[in-house]
């Protein structure tokens, strides 16, 4: 197993990502199976285990701390995450801390993440009313969080906006390690690239999530993977998104959300060497990306917004079309829903003046009207982050 340095810890370069475990026929999470996972995990020098209080319904960090408890403490890093992104009418950190800690079954945490900083959690994580970073803080001096970080779906100027806020309220490095989606898709669907460039320019380790873009970089189009089998035979279509990943500096570790045994195979195989793309490799990898991405070709040069009657931020609902486009995801949605009404799509006009001078040419009202449409089929957070609540309040431990 590949290790990279953090500080005085040495990380496996895969980590093991638990959100999406084995299920059984009724849903739940199987136990004999993620405990065979993990069993293979750590034989085979894995050491970072990430959860998060969500997940499974509340139920991963259930299971992931009775997996973990046959073994030394000082076997695995251990990671979860305070769900500030859940829409809720108050934030009680102590008390989700303390519940995390139990099911859990540790008296401290390695890894401590404020999860999924974004568009309007951003505002909940800096609220000077719920003391939340302070409350983390105070944890970490107890020595109860050994290194605190954030992770984030949200837009590099949420990044930003987040550190001025830890920096210039608290101090400079308080958040020691940012977790983004980072993939050789969302490179440029998602701008990954000016998020990890930010943050390796400013020395903020990169811990890495959806690196396989939750199995759809697994499997690709017949031309690309004819291709891979060709330059590289013995290793899966998943491993070239994980040996592109390996070419990038400033990446502690990268997690994959694995679901069975045969794929925590694989992984670990990976990264037993360091072997990143080489530039022919990576040539194909682009191709692939532009095969698959249908998108339309916004460069956010902004000559749209100037001339919008409703002063639309136009470049960020395009982006947000183009990642509903090619997936639907809360994650995407979530971006619309904490705009102000009058500035989501459905506000679109259609008076054409922004078609009238984009380089483009793109039809903007139109990708408006479709990621308008595409939004109404999709969850309301308020209502995932309802269910969410309910399901943790059934847990019994």
């Amino acid at each position: 197993m590949l290790y990279n340095n953090f500080k005085d810890k040495k990380i496996s370069a895969l980590a093991f990502g638990t959100m999406r475990l084995p299920v059984d026929a009724s849903g739940a999470i199987d136990e004999k199976r993620t405990f065979e996972m993990v069993d293979y995990a750590i034989s085979s020098g894995v050491n970072y285990f990430d959860t998060a209080y969500p997940y499974h319904g509340g139920m991963s960090e259930v299971v992931v701390g009775k997996a973990l408890a046959r073994y030394p403490r000082e076997k695995f890093y251990l990671a979860t995450k305070y769900p500030g992104h859940q829409i809720s009418d108050s934030y009680d950190p102590a008390d989700i801390f303390e519940k995390q800690m139990e099911k859990c079954g540790v008296d401290y945490f390695d890894f401590y993440l404020l999860h999924n900083v974004y568009e309007n959690s951003v505002n909940v994580y800096t609220d000077p009313k719920w003391k939340i970073i302070d409350y983390f803080l105070e944890q970490k001096r107890e020595g109860r969080i050994r290194h605190l970080g954030f992770s984030t779906h949200g837009a590099l100027e949420v990044i930003k906006r987040f550190l001025e806020h830890c920096n210039n309220v608290y101090s400079d490095g308080i958040m020691e390690f940012c977790q983004i989606q980072l993939n050789y898709l969302d490179w440029t669907l998602q701008s990954a690239k000016s998020k990890y460039d930010f943050l390796t320019e400013s020395k903020i380790p990169v811990f890495v999530m959806e690196p396989i873009r939750g199995g759809r970089l697994a499997k690709l189009d017949e031309i690309t993977e004819a291709e891979m089998r060709r330059l590289r035979p013995d290793e899966s279509t998943a491993a070239w998104a994980l040996r592109w990943l390996q070419g990038l500096s400033g990446v502690v570790t990268v997690l994959s959300g694995m679901s069975s045994l045969e794929q925590m195979t694989d992984n670990v195989k990976t990264f037993e060497t360091y072997k990143p793309l080489l530039k022919c490799e990576n040539k194909i990898v682009k191709e692939a990306v532009e095969r698959m991405n249908d998108s339309v070709p916004c460069t956010s040069c902004r000559y749209c917004t100037a001339g919008c009657p409703q002063n639309l931020d136009i470049p960020m609902l395009l982006s947000v079309y183009n990642e509903m486009k090619f997936s639907p995801s809360v994650n995407a949605s979530m971006r619309i829903e904490a705009l102000d009404a009058n500035k989501r799509p459905s506000s679109c006009i259609k008076c054409g003046k922004c078609v009238k001078v984009c380089p483009q040419k793109i039809h903007i009202p139109t990708a408006l009207s479709e990621l308008d449409e595409a939004l109404v089929k999709m969850p309301k957070w308020a209502d995932v982050s309802r269910e969410r609540a309910e399901a943790a309040k059934k847990i019994k431990l």
